[in-house]
């Protein structure tokens, strides 16, 4: 869930297992539930060997990592009986590729997931290392835990599930899971083009999403794009002595932070001409929809730390981290930031600058009007450079297709809350491309929680939503194959 944000938390008490509600209500479990509560240790000890692996993928010194953790799915797979498993170079990291089509006259799924995980820095702020999973409370906390190695598990575990009880898959089923998605998917799109034909399917299920809160399943039916850019402000050739030429040149640190600033208004609107004249108003229905949704406002802020709220003006919480866009600063560097003092009047300066994006924004646009916005508020004295590091388009779909009510049915059986149709503020990049190459309903039941701590040191999955989700897609495929 590289690029993600927008977890929508209710705070409520967690759910009880499956097998207490059994026995509260006096019916057996089936042989299905059965195996996966007798096996809740061991899938989370096979969960923590891939989280061991710093598959990080923005770096290239962690590129054999990569290589090995596709390797060890792979292998993962093979061992559960899927009959056709692939380690697929690209020009990046590799795809793994598996199948298992023995489900004669039932639907085909195809399941997305990626193995790559966001850099665990600052290493300082981990309670444990973020590659030697630990378990805490009931929570295994990890790199990658929830995002999205902990939610592939959930699948693993499902399919070993059916293959233990069963021999078989209720449906036929092709696995997609990459290597690049927290870097933007840059070589995901030419697999799927080069091969669409074998990728041929009647649904696509992602689990790299969010539940509302610990016992609130949830089907997300929209995603923000994305526009993901790079500032770069150079001035003098090199850095110079700022009591020797303070004063007398542009200091590009200072001109970075006159950038900033004149990139958002005091109502926390976006500067750059045009930004919203493609946003799509919410319809009547859907804005009802959303207001009827249990969000717990105050729980979620305080989940962040933030003082307080804040953000557009005349929108709720919920209302901007969902269906209006954004402009945020996500990192700035120059200078002197060692031990200690150095005068030095810096030659350079960047900053990182993303925008989620909601339909109909288009990323190629956005980028364009922000380029040409950042050149012309720039002072005077600095070049500056304005880089398009990755983007996606907002995804949005209709809750309207029996694939999605299959999705509802399979929640309903693994939790004690029905399940609630949600939009997120992150992005999952293939997404938009799925939509441009298969053109399929596509199920995103997801399993995070606002504070799984996404992208932040001391990510973790609670060991609830873990097992709740592995029964929760365990019953997705038998409720699928009930489609035909």
């Amino acid at each position: 869930m590289r690029s993600r944000a927008g977890r929508r938390g209710c705070y409520i008490p967690a759910p009880h297992s499956i097998h207490a509600i059994h026995a509260h209500l006096g019916v057996p479990m089936d042989a299905l539930t059965t195996y996966l509560e007798q096996h809740r240790d061991r899938f989370v000890e096979d969960l923590k060997a891939a989280l061991r692996i710093p598959s990080v993928s923005a770096k290239a010194e962690h590129k054999q990592d990569c290589a090995r953790c596709a390797a060890f799915i792979a292998d993962h797979l093979k061992s559960l009986g899927m009959t056709r498993v692939e380690v697929v170079p690209t020009a990046g990291h590799p795809v793994v590729y598996a199948e298992w089509l023995g489900a004669s006259g039932k639907p085909t799924a195809l399941l997305y997931g990626h193995y790559d995980v966001q850099p665990p820095d600052p290493l300082e702020l981990w309670q444990t290392p973020p590659f030697e999973p630990t378990l805490r409370d009931g929570k295994l906390y990890a790199r990658g835990a929830v995002d999205d190695k902990g939610q592939v598990y959930m699948h693993l575990k499902a399919i070993e599930a059916h293959m233990k009880v069963n021999g078989k898959l209720p449906v036929n089923l092709k696995v997609v899971i990459e290597g690049e998605e927290e870097v933007g998917s840059e070589n995901l799109a030419k697999f799927l083009r080069d091969r669409r034909k074998q990728l041929d399917a009647d649904v696509i299920v992602v689990s790299d999403t969010a539940m509302l809160g610990p016992d609130q399943p949830a089907l997300t039916i929209g995603l923000r794009g994305i526009c993901y850019t790079q500032i770069e402000v150079v001035g003098p050739v090199k850095d110079l002595h700022s009591g020797h030429f303070g004063g007398a040149v542009r200091n590009p640190a200072n001109a970075l932070a006159a950038i900033i600033a004149g990139l958002q208004d005091a109502e926390g609107r976006a500067t750059v001409p045009g930004f919203y004249d493609q946003v799509r108003a919410l319809t009547a229905d859907e804005q009802r929809a959303l207001n009827a949704l249990p969000f717990d406002e105050k729980g979620f802020i305080a989940e962040s730390g933030a003082p307080i709220a804040w953000g557009e003006k005349g929108f709720n919480t919920l209302e901007r981290t969902t269906v209006r866009p954004t402009l945020d600063v996500n990192g700035m560097w120059s200078g002197y930031t060692g031990e200690g003092s150095k005068t030095v009047l810096p030659s350079f300066a960047a900053a990182k600058v993303s925008m989620r994006l909601v339909p109909d924004q288009d990323p190629a646009a956005i980028f364009k009007a922000f380029e040409a916005h950042v050149k012309r508020i720039a002072p005077s004295g600095v070049t500056v450079k304005v880089k398009d590091l990755h983007s996606a388009p907002p995804f949005l779909t209709s809750p309207d297709h029996p694939m999605l009510e299959a999705a509802r049915r399979a929640l309903k059986r693994a939790w004690t809350k029905p399940p609630v149709y949600i939009r997120e503020g992150g992005s999952i990049p293939v997404m938009a491309t799925f939509q441009e190459t298969h053109d399929l309903p596509s199920i995103l039941i997801g399993f995070g929680l606002d504070d799984d701590q996404v992208h932040s040191p001391n990510e973790k999955i609670s060991l609830t939503s873990y097992h709740g989700g592995t029964k929760s897609v365990a019953y997705l495929y038998e409720e699928l194959a009930r489609t035909t």
